[in-house]
């Protein structure tokens, strides 16, 4: 009987490895040279390509991790563990691997490309942060600026809570509000303003700054708190300082955005098979905690700047400070275990920190309208993924500890391999 189970997985990892090293792509754009902006991209480190390691000149043992990486993902979609994905890796502030897999929508069958628009959801947190940071490094804001500074008629239950509330405390999670305050009215459309209103009427279980509980709506006042800074929206703000500079072409902030542009993958529910669902509009009313839509190719942009590369967005004392622990706080993501035991776990400002017995990883996981997102970065080994799902199930839970549990077993190898060409490339 166990013999008989394992026919059809073995038939697919064939299938796999006969698509990776033998069939032409159809999930990638074909280059034109004389595009300005594939020009442009291109000086960016970002080039589309049917092969799908963007980066050519690699590490014989980063290629067999992204090969490896590569029949792991494709094995996911033909055995029917979600309808399609989208992947970039980033090493040494390269894009090493940008490709799409699978369907956009199973009734049309058309394929994912690096341009086919995703939901983010709380991804778009870590957006919200940096862009603050950006506007502290402009001496717009400072991060321990009081909320009522900038939202002079905001109000919390207590007048000392109001008064004591910074722009860290909710890019932290530590505003001291009930956990995920009103997400079940950003559920179903409320208007935030509303919202926000009644914020005032909880009951508040600690002082700003000392306990974690997560939010959604308290989170997005960093939204209003950057449009009096700036006098501009939030999404007008993210377009000019974080979009347009990083050639993020596809990426908004709009159900309008998403619902008119043509190449969308859409999320899928499973019921006797995969089912395309309608877009929704909900959470584009608190857009700073999950109101961003992108490609593969934006996300592969946005993660090469975060960790170092051009153009950078933030001064490096910056993103160290975006990055920095601020409170302790459980990942959602209990598939960590897979690839070694988490021994803490913080929220930083609008990004989680896994800490492991020799490895930290910068996450955060994102999920909306049946979208997934997952985003990790090793800051110490200058390797980021990002791995957006047209639907839920185990691919996405799966796909950040699988890839750096692979990664990990040849990392000695990967070391070894760019000391030695280092050295040889010193001799000529």
């Amino acid at each position: 009987m166990k013999i008989k189970n394992t026919i059809p997985y073995t038939i697919a990892i064939i299938i796999v490895f006969a698509f990776i090293f033998y069939s032409p792509s159809n999930s990638h754009i074909h280059v034109n040279d004389s595009d300005p902006i594939i020009k442009k991209r291109s000086s960016l480190g970002l080039q589309d390509s049917h092969d799908p390691h963007v980066e050519h000149s690699l590490n014989p043992y980063v290629r067999q991790l992204l090969d490896e990486y590569a029949a792991f993902i494709q094995t996911e979609i033909i055995t029917n563990q979600a309808p399609g994905a989208a992947v970039a890796i980033i090493r040494d502030t390269s894009i090493i691997y940008l490709k799409g897999f699978g369907l956009r929508d199973v009734g049309t069958k058309d394929s994912i490309d690096v341009h086919s628009l995703f939901r983010i959801g709380s991804v778009s947190k870590g957006f919200a942060s940096v862009l603050t940071g950006i506007l502290v490094d402009e001496n717009r804001l400072l991060w321990d600026d009081p909320v009522i500074k900038y939202l002079p008629d905001f109000k919390l239950k207590t007048e000392q809570q109001t008064q004591g509330l910074t722009l860290r405390h909710l890019l932290s999670h530590t505003t001291g509000l009930p956990y995920h305050a009103f997400t079940d009215r950003v559920d179903v459309g409320a208007n935030f303003d509303t919202l926000v209103y009644h914020l005032r009427d909880l009951p508040l279980f600690g002082k700003p700054g000392q306990w974690y509980s997560y939010q959604n709506v308290g989170f997005s006042l960093i939204g209003e708190v950057i449009r009096s800074a700036t006098g501009k929206t939030y999404a007008e703000n993210l377009k000019e300082k974080i979009f347009t500079p990083l050639h993020m072409q596809d990426a908004s902030v709009s159900f309008e955005a998403i619902t008119q542009n043509k190449n969308v993958a859409r999320a899928h529910r499973h019921y006797k098979g995969w089912k395309p669902m309608a877009i929704s509009n909900t959470y584009y009313n608190v857009a700073p905690a999950g109101g961003i839509n992108a490609s593969i190719s934006d996300m592969a942009c946005w993660l090469r700047s975060i960790t170092g590369g051009s153009p950078q967005l933030l001064k490096p004392e910056t993103r160290d400070e975006v990055f920095r622990p601020e409170v302790s706080a459980t990942s959602r993501n209990r598939n960590f275990w897979r690839w070694k035991p988490v021994r803490s776990s913080y929220y930083a400002l609008g990004w989680r920190v896994l800490n492991f017995s020799d490895d930290t990883l910068v996450y955060h996981g994102g999920f909306v309208n049946g979208y997934r997102c997952e985003v990790a970065i090793n800051r110490k080994d200058k390797t980021a993924i990002c791995v957006m799902v047209n639907s839920s199930g185990p691919l996405p839970d799966l796909s950040i500890p699988k890839f750096f549990e692979m990664y990990s077993r040849r990392q000695d190898a990967i070391d070894t391999w760019e000391r030695t060409d280092l050295k040889s490339s010193a001799r000529k």
